[in-house]
């Protein structure tokens, strides 16, 4: 009983509330309520308290399959964050500070210092297993805070509320916290177990493969984003590399995907559909993830998002996301004005998985099969997700779905592999790292021909290229590793977003159709009249009322309106424009920590 106690008192630490230094690294109470012997009983105790920090930590459905890809250059939104509407955001409105948002580190910490009660009473193996869980958690928390506001304080040590020096110091720089990040998921990929029950059931558990996942995925964000953003955001001042260098740290970031490339335990899953629609999780690529069961009685609301007026942000697919997918012969399109009723054909078969198109069968609340179409009221682009959405009219209204949903997928792994070895030879794969990475997912995706295209797709290189402050001159092979992580991982944990910033390319979320907004649907004039697609007739009348299948059209422009990009015909326009400008690679400091605590300063472009 005291045990539970314990783990419940544990568990209740995200407390929200004051955002004074001292609250936020001294707030939760685990030094008030007598756990002397805490951890004594060994791994009892310690899986006891880090299943608590699965239970407040693993990503929920949103985090999953919506989170910050919703603010990307490929996904329309109803009205996009705040934070890229122009001359909106500044320190007042930003969030992220308080002792809610740092109670991952006094709980990481309080662990740590306290779990040598267990020496003894567990083997020398399992106990290094949970101190790299616990450094797991760290790292990855701390990786968000590096991403939002770059230099940070660093501590690793259980913070008391006397120790001023720490409470009231100064940010340390990002590369040094970057670095303790490596330090603490290279110690986690060495030490954590990885097979038995430290990886199943479910695919929740912290483990080996799991850390090794993060130490590639985090080692190519950061090498990326130093290789394209020549400054530290926060300070404007050029990178010292007193730690990993660039180069350092792709090798990281090749090395710790090869290594579970090696393992032998994770391989393709024959199914793409199935990895998002099924009520279990597809074992044998899903190296993390979040399981959900409709007999259980637990599941999200996820379909919902996708399928609502008045929930979420009416997500939808643009026309540059339908475009970047091949035809299933391996070679791009032609052009993006072709009519909807004819683009989904013969095209990479991920294309179908991902968007609604025709013949998409789903079952009525009647119990029949019914053909699905889109919904104009639903989606700002006449195109809408699919990818996530169970096919079940019942699952449309609240939480009704009981899909289980991918974390981290040994897709990925391939994907990380190819471009930092890319990188390090030069721009280039040979032909055995193409088809151990992008033909194999091109063949698993039922693609005919998955070999190295011999010419790069011009319109993919003008994409990266056209009207952004850091054009990229990007290789045949880089275009398509950057090809290959839209198709195969849009909506899922914020990838584009990432890749995005990383790429020193987010101005491309700003950029638009000819600074309007997203481009959706190419209509014909014909086609201004009506159109036949999924069994349904669609039209777009001038001035007209938005309805399930008819988009009113106004070339008059202003936000939250709908236009043709020329005139009678042409791309269907959702009007909404927003701003990127260099400051954005990183967030403000919030107000109420800089008032408490000057000496944080402010990052370079926020200043009062």
């Amino acid at each position: 009983m005291k045990n539970r106690f314990i783990n419940i008192m544990v568990c209740a630490l995200a407390v929200a509330g004051a955002t004074s230094c001292e609250d936020f690294l001294t707030k939760e109470p685990i030094n008030e309520f007598g756990a002397d012997t805490y951890f004594s009983a060994g791994e009892t105790d310690l899986k006891m308290f880090t299943d608590g920090m699965i239970e407040a930590w693993l990503p929920d459905n949103t985090d999953i399959a919506i989170s910050s890809d919703a603010n990307t250059d490929v996904v329309a939104t109803k009205t996009s964050g705040d934070f890229y509407h122009p001359g909106i955001w500044n320190s007042s409105k930003q969030t992220g500070w308080g002792s809610s948002n740092w109670g991952f580190l006094r709980r990481c910490n309080y662990m740590l210092a306290n779990m040598p009660k267990a020496k003894g009473a567990c083997s020398e193996a399992v106990y290094n297993h949970y101190e790299g869980v616990a450094r797991f958690w760290r790292a990855y928390h701390y990786m968000g805070k590096v991403r939002t506001f770059s230099d940070v304080p660093w501590t690793d040590k259980y913070i008391q509320p006397g120790d001023s020096t720490i409470l009231y110091g100064k940010r340390d720089d990002r590369e040094y916290v970057f670095h303790k990040i490596i330090e603490d998921l290279q110690f986690a990929a060495n030490n954590c177990l990885s097979t038995g029950a430290y990886v199943t059931p479910g695919r929740i558990y912290i483990n080996k493969w799991v850390a090794l996942g993060y130490l590639s995925k985090f080692a190519l964000y950061e090498a990326s984003f130093r290789e394209h953003i020549t400054a530290n955001p926060s300070t404007n001042k050029p990178w010292n590399n007193n730690y990993e260098t660039v180069n350092e740290l792709y090798t990281i970031a090749r090395d710790a995907a090869k290594a579970i490339i090696d393992g032998g335990v994770f391989s393709l899953h024959s199914n793409y559909s199935e990895l998002f629609l099924s009520p279990t999780l597809c074992a044998d690529e899903v190296i993390w993830g979040k399981t959900y069961s409709a007999d259980l009685g637990k599941k999200h609301d996820l379909t919902f998002y996708f399928s609502s007026q008045t929930y979420g942000q009416q997500y939808s697919p643009t026309k540059d996301l339908v475009r970047m997918y091949l035809r299933s012969n391996g070679t791009p399109v032609d052009s993006g004005e072709v009519p909807p009723y004819e683009e989904f054909q013969d095209r990479d078969p991920r294309l179908t998985a991902t968007v609604l198109a025709d013949n998409h069968m789903i079952t009525s609340l009647a119990g029949g099969q019914v053909q699905m179409a889109p919904h104009w009221t639903w989606c700002k682009t006449g195109y809408m997700f699919v990818k996530w959405s169970i096919p079940e009219e019942q699952a449309w209204s609240s939480s009704n779905s009981y899909n289980s949903m991918p974390i981290l997928r040994y897709a990925e792994i391939l994907l990380n592999y190819a471009e930092a070895q890319c990188w390090l030879n030069g721009g280039t794969l040979t032909d055995a790292e193409w088809n151990l990475t992008i033909g194999a997912l091109r063949k698993r995706a039922g693609l005919t021909n998955t070999a190295k295209p011999a010419t790069a797709d011009t319109w993919l290189a003008n994409y990266y290229k056209e009207g952004l402050a850091r054009p990229a001159d990007l290789t045949i092979d880089q275009l398509e590793i950057r090809r290959e992580r839209v198709t195969e991982l849009i909506m899922e944990n914020s990838t584009r977003h990432h890749d995005l910033y990383r790429y020193g390319q987010a101005d491309l979320i700003a950029r638009r159709y000819n600074n309007q907004g997203w481009p959706g649907i190419w209509v014909s004039a014909a086609d201004a009249a009506s159109f036949e697609w999924c069994g349904t007739t669609f039209n777009l009348a001038m001035g007209g009322e938005l309805t399930d299948t008819s988009y009113p059209i106004s070339n008059t422009g202003g936000d939250l309106t709908w236009s043709l990009s020329e005139g009678d015909h042409g791309y269907l326009i959702y009007n909404y424009k927003l701003e990127f400008t260099d400051r954005m690679y990183v967030r403000p400091l919030p107000d109420a920590c800089r008032i408490d605590n000057p000496n944080l300063g402010q990052n370079y472009g926020w200043e009062d």
